[in-house]
């Protein structure tokens, strides 16, 4: 066949990307966690609600936060929050900090590498607040306006920042646990929900192609069904609903505890929720509360790598499924759709913006040229250049107002793409031209990533997912990749 007849691979933002080999042909069973996965909400909307219920509690300590509102474009996916001195920061994936705010103020760029020139981030340390989920930009948000409020002596009550984070994070679990911004949700979903038409077809094409496909969330069985209804039912075929697409559901499922922990297991008995505690293997087309990773592997008689779990949060979904079990697994980016888009966008002006570091690079390989001749020249060692002293200099006076107006060309440039898809971060995964500990992480713990879930209707249950040849810096010579982000 012709190739130019064969159908196109699905566009960028639809794409499966590949951090470890895997053929979806040999996976007997897929699992999905449900919020930001199969379910994706309108994340400004569903922040929104969440920091107005987390600044209530802090309201009624009589903190002066009336004024104060959710602003994202104070955050972003993938920031890391310093909470020894109460700033928000960027980090590339050695770990150090490529761009820092205290509180909602830029550090400039001498503040930042005076404060940030010997320190290393180790999100294993207390000091560091990894935010790898979009639950966490309303947390993040409040704490960074309270840093200001702190700083300038308006929360008398609270000593430091790493006692200031502890407050809000309480305001935000408590948020959490009342109940009510779920409440809200279920009650108005078209507010806070985004539909995908294409997830059910999605689900069905993995169960018809022999997978078996499992639910295993952390919310309880009423929010569950509620939102699955909402977000699944109006897209199913007549007469079957969200409970068609699964072979097994699991809620209340406690992760990460879920994948180490072997907690009892209890049976949904009816819609309303009423439970009774189960013994034995658990049976298709049933839901159950708790229990335990092990259970589901014993119960559907797949285990280790012939199993995907799809999650959006890297830790609780992702990395213990992998490092316990061995489950393969796969990460909900639900950014990457817009970094693609701003991507694809900047195409011309990155092909512009790297022949410009291209040419500067010559430049000044040029001018360290003539500056090394000369210092020859005036020192009497090595090799003896042709030219003077005189010319030398002027050569390097010429290359120097090159390079000046070079820089004045280049700086528009990299100050769109330091700013792409976000005002103030850029691209979360993305850190100058290298990558963000985002990334990092993402290439550590995911075999996969995509931006939803219905990328596996456009890929198909049968994909061969390669991973690409890893890159070195020698491999394509000098290039101006994304700076400054």
């Amino acid at each position: 066949m012709n190739l130019d007849e064969l159908p196109p691979l699905p566009a960028a933002p639809r794409r499966i990307y590949c951090d470890r080999t895997l053929n979806l042909r040999a996976l007997g069973a897929v699992g999905f966690d449900m919020d930001y996965t199969l379910v994706h909400y309108r994340t400004e909307a569903w922040e929104r609600r969440a920091y107005e219920y987390a600044r209530r509690p802090l309201l009624e300590r009589g903190w002066p936060l009336d004024g104060l509102d959710f602003d994202p474009t104070l955050v972003a996916l993938g920031l890391i929050l310093d909470l020894e001195l109460g700033n928000l920061v960027k980090a590339n994936r050695f770990g150090y900090v490529k761009r820092a705010f205290h509180g909602t103020a830029s550090l400039d760029h001498e503040e930042q590498r005076r404060v940030y020139a010997r320190t290393h981030v180790d999100l294993a340390e207390p000091r560091w607040v990894f935010m790898n989920t979009l639950f966490a930009l309303s947390e993040a948000c409040l704490y960074s306006q309270c840093v200001d409020l702190l700083d300038a002596g308006a929360l008398p009550d609270v000593l430091g920042y790493e006692a200031l984070y502890r407050v809000v994070r309480s305001g935000v679990d408590e948020a959490h646990m009342l109940g009510e911004l779920k409440a809200d949700i279920v009650a108005h979903p078209e507010r806070y929900i985004e539909p995908d038409p294409e997830v059910p077809l999605a689900l069905m094409d993995l169960r018809c192609a022999g997978k078996q496909v499992l639910l295993i969330t952390n919310s309880e069985w009423s929010y569950t069904r509620d939102i699955m209804r909402h977000a699944i039912d109006p897209f199913m075929p007549e007469g079957q609903t969200w409970r068609d697409l699964f072979d097994l559901v699991v809620v209340g499922s406690r992760k990460p505890a879920f994948f180490t922990d072997r907690s009892p297991v209890f049976e949904l008995v009816d819609e309303d929720g009423l439970l009774r505690p189960h013994v034995g293997p658990l049976k298709k087309g049933e839901v159950y509360l708790g229990g335990h990773a092990s259970l589901v592997e014993q119960s559907i008689g797949v285990s280790g790598e012939e199993i995907l779990y799809v999650g959006d949060h890297i830790f609780s979904d992702i990395n213990v499924s992998k490092r316990v079990l061995r489950w393969r697994t796969g990460l909900i980016v639900r950014d990457l759709e817009a970094e693609l888009s701003a991507l694809e966008e900047f195409k011309p002006a990155q092909a512009q913006l790297s022949q410009l570091m291209i040419d500067k690079e010559r430049l000044e390989h040029a001018f360290s040229l003539a500056r090394l001749h000369k210092l020859r020249l005036e020192r009497g060692y090595g090799p003896q250049p042709a030219e003077d002293a005189a010319t030398l200099s002027a050569r390097m006076l010429t290359l120097r107002s090159e390079l000046v107006a070079l820089d004045a060309r280049i700086a528009p440039l990299a100050k769109r793409a330091s700013s792409l898809a976000h005002p103030r971060w850029g691209l979360s995964m993305r850190a100058g031209n290298d990558k963000s500990h985002l990334a990092r992480q993402i290439e550590r713990n995911a075999d996969i990533y995509t931006s939803r879930v219905s990328n596996f209707l456009h890929n198909t249950p049968f994909v061969y997912l390669r991973s690409p040849r890893g890159s070195l810096p020698h491999d394509s010579g000098p290039t101006g990749g994304v700076p400054g982000v």
